[in-house]
């Protein structure tokens, strides 16, 4: 089992980890305060091979458990292949060193897929399979639940009344509000999916309660792993009957609630689910979910899966350049199964397969690693923990059925999320500053929204608002004052930018489309998706067949694979006749097609055409389904590569690279220079320039940029809008000093920005660039790590000194320099570099 993981969590790259930034806003606006930390860091998404697990401390083993109590992992049991277990064993993460835990008590008989959790000072131990695997006797399944207290090495058995769990193994545990938590499991005759929990503060007055859970309850499953996140237990993949899904479910403790989150909102061509596989580890740090190895579909992976909670979207994580990784064309290597244990079949023994009612098959290990590789290879029944900002994994099956005695340690990134979706989405939801009014179809419904956004996602549309807006500037001034349409229009200080201050609202008539599913589609253009059907309601999908419609009419192309996605996977045997009619009518003949297929297939054929619905589908529909299904089309398969469109971050990324620039309505001056703007973007991502556009917005259409009495240079400017405007976080060192307080100033919605610089500034400065980051460092008064540079070009001055731009400094900073270098050279020499310089 998982030990709970620190808080921090997501990011990329090969960058080192930067400590996470808390606001202080009692804290001055100048980076005079930027505590800065110059390492040694470990490098983000690093593996690294630790001290295996000496022979003559313990096995090497597999079905254990870690857990992760202060700076140590504890193992507990498990197999060798020969007999089970049941010594504990502590690795100090900070040594780095193994050793035998210090035990009293009688501790758990020796057994294997049991559960392991800390609660406390302790840790429990719950089930589990036990008995002698090598004589095949006393095997069964277990109930018991024992306490390790870590600080006096007591093993105690708690003993409970009234009911208790059906014994099991396999299964899943968690801790959360105090109580332990058991999900599904197998009982040495049948899988399971009940829930049972126990409170863990005090024994004598605690018992076992079952709970009753609702909603979309997991199948019966074993060989699974759970793991807490943001008050929910996620559940992922596992073994349930002789089927292996990659179903991923969330718990809702307090509503006891289940959801099968689904995946349908994965675009074609975006990352998809980890394949389906059991005896995997999953763990949680931050708002990610973080899935390692298992066996999948009869190979041994070796990825690292990376589940965003709040984006619901998976990625695979790369390893950092310094894990070693082996190259791609190793040779495959057939294991022999997993079969734990590994007996001679000639000895007639039972193996543990049998015990489970599990066939494993034969095992591909791919891309195994090469011997000087940090990267850990493909394995299954390993287990993994967490300890402040890294996931620690230990043991598990390897090639040809070898217990490992491994330990490897992957450092997670420490970056707070991206608020650009949820920014653009609350604009959508307030409506502030919108300068369009889209009246709709023959109702003449009216929907506000912001040119800024819609022109910047969907071409249809802006063709149609620059109609909108060349028919008002055709009329005569005076109609426009009679009709109270005044259009301002101020010529920009930027050569031919204008600014297009609509006011009032623009209107612009949209005759092929009703408010309802205009409303969808203005809110994927805002945060690039949208709300999944709820299962059974089949105005949902009708809604959505809607939307699908106006995304094929206005081109949309993400949106149309979104809708068709949700769509179909949304199609049953209650609705497929009812969304099959409506396709027919709104001539959506792809999803027509689906449909078609989906009745005639044999599993439904016979119950759709008993239905009531089916009586009443127009004739040419029924005489479509009966054809379909005495002479299927030949399936036909297109080469063409799937248009999956652009998102959010790309179109907004193209328009402030220009697409944009006849859509702006303020200019921002830098230091007396132009650079024009969106008020709906900046005000959507900033709460200064929110407050600024509400309360008191400057008449002139300009606003002078500055953070605090600083005006930051024009390449650390265009930094910051294009974070603004995207969320691009990649910048130059030198930016990233005059950006480290922009937060605090502008009041971005978190400081995703401030840890990005901080990381920037702790890890990037080098020979090449510490003369333009001494400038920056000077001028915005950063004194650690003006500090900082000067102690690099100290120790680095004969190629600093060859550097173009040394004789360029202003003279306050030369002269900085000769002291520097004074205190570490003799007075003559320095005299001579001073003459140099």
């Amino acid at each position: 089992m998982a030990a709970a993981g620190a808080p921090s969590g997501g990011g990329a790259g090969s960058s080192k980890v930067a400590p996470s930034v808390e606001f202080d806003h009692s804290c001055s606006d100048s980076v005079e305060y930027l505590t800065l930390n110059f390492g040694p860091f470990e490098t983000v998404h690093r593996w690294r091979r630790l001290p295996p697990c000496d022979e003559f401390v313990g096995a090497r083993r597999s079905k254990h458990t870690v857990v992760a109590y202060r700076d140590a992992i504890y193992v507990f049991g498990g197999d060798n292949g020969k007999t089970m277990l049941n010594d504990l064993l502590r690795f100090d993460v900070k040594d780095c060193s193994w050793c035998r835990a210090f035990t009293t008590g009688t501790p758990p008989a020796p057994r294997y897929h049991h559960s392991a959790v800390v609660y406390g000072s302790s840790m429990f131990v719950f089930g589990g399979y036990t008995g002698d695997i090598y004589s095949n006797s006393n095997l069964k399944n277990k109930n018991d639940l024992f306490e390790y207290k870590f600080a006096t090495g007591q093993w105690t058995e708690w003993k409970t009344e009234g009911r208790l769990p059906v014994a099991r193994s396999a299964h899943g545990a968690t801790v959360y509000s105090e109580k332990l938590w058991i999900f599904a499991g197998y009982d040495g005759n049948a899988r399971l999916n009940d829930m049972w929990t126990i409170g863990l503060q005090d024994r004598e007055l605690t018992c076992w309660e079952e709970i009753e859970q609702s909603g979309e309850i997991p199948p019966s499953c074993c060989n699974f792993p759970v793991a807490v996140c943001k008050d929910k237990m996620f559940v992922f993949s596992g073994q349930s009957g002789a089927k292996i899904t990659n179903n991923l479910f969330q718990f809702e403790f307090k509503e006891k609630i289940w959801t099968r989150i689904p995946t349908e909102h994965l675009l074609r061509g975006s990352p998809p689910p980890p394949q389906r596989r059991y005896g995997h580890t999953m763990v949680a740090f931050d708002r990610h979910l973080y899935v390692f190895g298992g066996a999948a579909d009869n190979t041994l992976p070796n990825e690292l899966h990376c589940y965003d909670v709040d984006s619901q979207t998976w990625e695979v994580i790369q390893p950092s350049p310094d894990s070693e990784v082996a190259h791609p064309e190793v040779a495959e290597r057939v294991a022999a199964p997993e079969d734990a244990p590994s007996f001679s079949e000639e000895r007639g023994l039972k193996k543990s397969r049998d015990v489970f009612g599990l066939d494993f098959g034969i095992t591909t290990v791919k891309q195994q690693p090469t011997a000087d590789s940090e990267l850990p290879s493909g394995r299954l029944f390993h287990a993994a923990a967490v300890i402040s900002d890294a996931m620690y994994i230990f043991g598990g099956t390897v090639d040809n059925n070898i217990r490992s005695g491994e330990m490897y340690r992957f450092q997670f990134s420490c970056y707070p999320k991206c608020t650009l979706h949820e920014d653009y989405g609350r604009l959508w939801e307030n409506r502030q500053f919108s300068d369009l009014e889209f009246v709709l179809g023959e109702k003449e419904d009216r929907v506000r929204g912001h040119a800024a956004i819609v022109t910047a996602r969907c071409k249809w549309l802006r063709k149609k608002i620059i109609q909108a807006r060349e028919r008002l500037k055709q009329k005569s001034k005076q109609e426009i004052e009679e009709e109270g349409q005044a259009l301002s229009q101020n010529e920009g200080i930027c050569g031919n930018v204008k600014l297009c201050c609509l006011q009032p609202l623009l209107e612009v008539t949209i005759r092929e489309a009703e408010a309802q599913p205009f409303e969808v589609l203005m809110q994927f253009l805002y945060t690039d998706k949208i709300k999944y059907p709820r299962k059974g309601h089949v105005q949902d999908v009708l809604l959505i067949m809607d939307v699908y419609k106006l995304a094929l009419n206005f081109k949309l192309s993400r949106l149309e694979q979104l809708c068709l996605q949700y769509i179909e996977a949304s199609v049953d045997l209650q609705n497929v006749l009812i969304v099959c009619e409506n396709a027919n009518k709104l001539q959506l003949d792809q999803l027509k097609e689906h449909c078609l297929n989906f009745v005639v297939k044999e599993s439904h054929f016979n119950q759709v055409i008993m239905m009531k619905e089916f009586e009443h589908l127009s004739s040419s529909l029924i005489v479509e389904i009966v054809r379909r299904k005495q002479q299927p089309p030949l399936r036909t398969h297109s080469d063409q590569p799937l248009d999956i469109g652009t998102s959010l971050i790309q179109d907004m990324k193209a328009y402030l690279e220009g697409a944009g620039i006849e859509f702006c309505d303020i200019i921002l001056l830098l230091d007396g220079h132009p650079r024009p703007a969106h008020k709906a973007i900046l005000a959507a991502r900033s709460s200064y320039f929110e407050a600024m556009f509400r309360s008191f917005m400057p008449e002139d259409g300009q606003v002078n940029i500055s953070i605090g009495e600083m005006v930051p240079s024009k390449q650390a400017f265009e930094s910051m809008l294009r974070y603004i405007y995207y969320g691009e976080v990649n910048m130059p060192p030198e930016d990233s000093l005059y950006l480290f307080s922009a937060p605090y100033y502008y009041g971005f919605y978190n400081n995703r920005l401030q840890a990005y610089c901080k990381q920037n500034l702790e890890m990037n400065v080098t020979v090449e660039n510490v003369l333009q980051i001494l400038e920056a460092a000077d001028k915005t008064q950063a004194l650690d790590m003006k500090k900082h540079c000067l102690h690099i070009i100290v120790h680095q001055f004969t190629k600093v000194s060859k550097l173009p731009n040394l004789r360029s400094l202003s003279q306050p900073l030369l002269l900085d320099i000769i002291e520097s270098l004074a205190n570490h050279i003799s007075d003559k020499q320095c005299a001579e570099l001073g003459s140099d310089i």
